[in-house]
């Protein structure tokens, strides 16, 4: 399994029997989907190495076993059935090393567009190909098709899924810079050339029609809303880019950010016939095992750390599972949102989109309800277009079973003995020095967790 978290949220990348994840009830019709969908299902043995800089969390396994004969790999010519990226080929819009430096002196003498962190998560988004086929910031033929449909057609007229807009704001000042310019290049937050973006187009960025079609509400109070698009230009920029070296970040966390190359590479390595993606933003608590983000998520470093230590004591295994950070900012526009989490998860490889309650979901910023209804998300990828070729396994709800002393399915036939521990109660267990009962998440885990309890205005957050 391959477990992601993006700038803002970690996906899990996995090549595990679906059987550890679902009931086999649940499981059963995902199996009959391997067998018309996939090519080889054999596990076969393989050597593991601690790749990517030897951390525990970035150790992967391929196979998934079916009900087939034995067989030694001497046997059998193994080959990995990803799935295709949308539209064919991963885009790589990254400068051969060969042309940088000619680059970093067309770009240093074009008009400059000074853009600030959100805007640089989103180059290094489409640099690697996670919005496959899009090579640049949006122009508006392609802006209005993915905020009026949720997908773009291509040439061929095949449909791609776009479900979020990915655009380029600038202000009155730098369009008048920018004149008559066909080239601009792109300053980063630091000062640095980032991009080139070549044969641009300007046009008009109407923000409430943005926000509405996007979020369904403009409502004040939507984190992406107030601390992006609302402070942002009136004007939108679109272009092909060139992005003059890969982003980083340099901030420890680097060599989790699996590029969807690296990441088909990796599962090509392990020979795996099938990826099953889940994203996450917050810790991994023993019921899973079954960038941008909002203020009260617990922090990416924090996060990654629980992660490793999740796979250390067993809870997932370290052999079928991925953990890589997935570098777009998150929105929390719900079932628009979770579109774009499932496709941008076919451009890396995987061909099982794992999704649970409320994807990407958040409460509604202004009444005490949620924004969205919780189970639209999953009825929403099942239907989505572009979305046809990606298997969506709804992922049942996970509560801690009193009775068993562990994380199960909720059984409805006997609801009192089960217990939903919310983010607000693993609060107060901190607060009060306490430990979550045995069996909801692996001790260590919760040791890291419990160690960054932050106090901010007489309370704790990021738990």
């Amino acid at each position: 399994m391959a477990l992601c978290t993006s700038n803002a949220h970690a996906h899990i990348l996995s090549h595990s029997n679906p059987n550890k994840l679902l009931s086999p009830a649940a499981a059963a019709p995902a199996s009959s989907q391997w067998r018309s969908h996939l090519g080889f299902v054999r596990r076969v043995p393989t050597s593991y190495n601690p790749l990517f800089h030897s951390s525990p969390l970035c150790m992967a396994a391929v196979a998934t076993p079916l009900d087939f004969p034995a067989r030694s790999a001497g046997d059998i010519i193994v080959r990995s059935s990803l799935i295709e990226p949308d539209g064919g080929e991963l885009v790589d819009l990254v400068v051969p090393p060969e042309e940088l430096e000619e680059k970093k002196s067309e770009a240093a003498a074009l008009p400059a567009v000074r853009i600030g962190r959100v805007d640089l998560e989103w180059v290094h988004v489409v640099s690697e190909g996670w919005a496959n086929p899009l090579t640049g910031f949006m122009r508006e033929d392609q802006y209005l098709q993915s905020l009026h449909f949720n997908s773009i057609r291509l040439d061929d007229g095949s449909v791609v899924n776009m479900s979020l807009p990915i655009v380029l704001a600038i202000d009155d000042v730098a369009k008048e810079a920018i004149g008559g310019s066909a080239d601009i290049s792109l300053v980063g937050p630091e000062g640095n050339l980032v991009a080139i973006m070549r044969r641009i187009e300007i046009y008009k960025h109407n923000k409430e029609e943005r926000i509405a079609r996007t979020w369904g509400t403009t409502a004040p109070g939507l984190p992406y809303v107030e601390e992006v698009i609302r402070p942002a230009g009136n004007w939108l920029v679109g272009g092909d880019l060139e992005v003059l070296q890969p982003i980083k970040y340099n901030d420890g966390l680097d060599h989790y950010r699996l590029s969807p190359k690296e990441l088909r590479k990796e599962f090509d390595n392990r020979r795996a016939d099938a990826v099953f993606a889940f994203q996450l933003r917050n810790p991994v608590h023993n019921g899973h095992a079954l960038g941008f983000t909002k203020a009260d998520d617990v922090p990416l470093d924090v996060r990654m750390e629980q992660h490793s230590k999740v796979l250390e004591d067993g809870v997932l295994d370290p052999a079928t599972t991925i953990v890589s950070i997935f570098p777009s900012p998150m929105h929390y526009a719900g079932p628009t949102e979770v579109q774009w989490h499932a496709k941008a998860r076919i451009n890396a490889g995987a061909n099982f989109y794992i999704v649970g309650r409320d994807p990407a979901g958040m409460s509604h910023p202004t009444e005490k309800r949620d924004l969205y209804d919780p189970e639209h998300g999953k009825k929403v990828l099942s239907m989505a277009p572009g979305l046809e070729k990606l298997n969506i396994l709804p992922f049942r709800v996970a509560a801690y079973d009193t009775v068993g002393s562990k994380m199960a399915f909720f059984d409805p036939s006997r609801a009192k003995d089960f217990l939903f521990i919310s983010g607000t109660k693993m609060r107060s267990y901190a607060r009060n020095g306490e430990s979550p009962p045995d069996g909801f998440m692996c001790p260590s885990g919760w040791q890291v967790l419990s160690g960054q309890v932050t106090e901010a205005s007489g309370d704790y957050v990021y738990i």
